[in-house]
C-alpha cells in the first residue's frame, strides 16, 4: 500500500497477530482483540486502510496499564471486506456501536493514528459520554493540503493532484476526497474539555517526496497541531524528530509514556 493518509506515501510493516474474535456491528463483522485489565479502558483506532495489526508494537505494552481494545474497521484487516464510501463520522458511529456490543459502559481513552485521528475527532464530538481522554499519533488533518499550497501554490496543486491519483489507484480516495475537493473545509463540531494529547512527527528528510515533507512543511505541520491542542485547557502537544509517521513503530515508548501522563490527569 503506497498511501495511508493524506500526503503520507509511505510503506509500513505488516506484522502477524493472534486469531481475532469477531463482533457484529451495523451488519458487518469486525475483528477485535482485548488484552489487559485495570480501571481504564483504551480503544485503539488505526490509520486509513490499516487493520488492527498496526498496533502490534504497543498493544501488549499498553495492556500492562489498562484494558485495551483494538479492532479493524469495516473493509480493513479481517473485518467484512467491502468497497464502499464511509465518512469519518460513519466510522465513529461504528466505533460507538462496537463499544456497546462489547458491553463497554464506561467512557474510554481513545488512541488514534493517522486517519484514525479524523475518526477520533468525530467520535469525540458525537459521543462525548463514551470518551474521557484522547491521544492522537500524527493524525491526519483537513488542513494538510493547505500546507503544500502555502509553500508553493502551483507546485502544491500539482502534487495534490498526483497524490489523489495515486490514492485512487490504491482504493484510498473514498476517505480523503472531502479534504481535497470540498471548500469550505469539513466542519468538525466542538469537542468537550477533556485531556487531549497530540504527538506530531516533524522528522526532517534528506530527499522529501513532496513539499509537505520539506523543512518548512515539517515546521508548519508541527505548528498546526500545537495551535489545535492549545485550544484545550488540558491540551498537550508533543513534537518529535525521532519518529516518522508511524510513531507507534518508531517510538513505542513515547506512546506509552504519554498515555501514562494522560492517565495521571484522570487521577490514575
Amino acid at each position: 500500500m503506497k498511501s495511508r493518509c493524506l500526503l503520507f506515501v509511505l510503506l509500513f510493516p505488516v506484522v502477524a497477530f493472534a486469531n481475532p474474535d469477531f463482533v457484529k456491528v451495523k451488519g458487518y463483522d469486525l475483528e477485535y482483540e482485548i488484552a489487559g485489565s485495570g480501571s481504564e479502558i483504551i480503544l485503539l483506532e488505526a490509520g486509513g486502510g490499516a487493520g488492527m495489526s498496526d498496533w502490534d508494537p504497543v498493544f501488549q505494552r499498553l495492556s500492562e496499564h489498562a484494558k485495551v481494545i483494538r479492532y479493524s474497521r469495516v473493509g480493513n484487516g479481517n473485518s467484512t471486506a467491502i468497497q464502499q464510501h464511509f465518512t469519518s463520522r460513519d466510522y465513529a458511529d461504528q466505533a460507538s456501536t462496537l463499544l456497546i456490543e462489547l458491553g463497554i459502559q464506561q467512557p474510554v481513552i481513545l488512541i488514534a493514528h493517522s486517519y484514525g485521528g479524523s475518526v477520533a475527532r468525530d467520535f469525540a464530538a458525537g459521543y462525548p459520554e463514551q470518551l474521557k481522554a484522547l491521544l492522537m499519533l500524527d493524525p491526519s488533518s483537513e488542513h494538510d493540503v493547505d500546507i503544500l499550497r502555502a509553500i508553493d501554490l502551483e507546485k502544491g496543486n500539482e502534487e495534490i493532484a498526483q497524490i489523489k491519483l495515486d490514492d485512487m489507484k490504491n482504493g484510498m480516495s473514498n476517505q480523503y476526497l472531502d479534504f481535497w475537493s470540498k471548500r469550505p473545509l469539513p466542519d468538525y463540531p466542538q469537542i468537550k474539555d477533556i485531556p487531549v494529547t497530540v504527538i506530531t512527527s516533524i522528522k526532517k528528510m534528506e530527499n522529501p517526496p513532496n513539499l509537505f515533507f520539506t523543512d518548512r512543511g515539517r515546521k508548519m505541520w508541527g505548528e498546526l497541531w500545537q495551535e489545535w491542542t492549545a485550544a484545550f485547557p488540558q491540551g498537550r502537544s508533543v513534537l518529535t524528530e525521532n519518529s516518522g509517521h508511524f510513531v507507534q513503530f518508531d517510538e513505542p515508548e513515547l506512546v506509552v509514556s504519554e498515555l501514562l501522563l494522560l492517565m495521571e490527569k484522570l487521577g490514575n
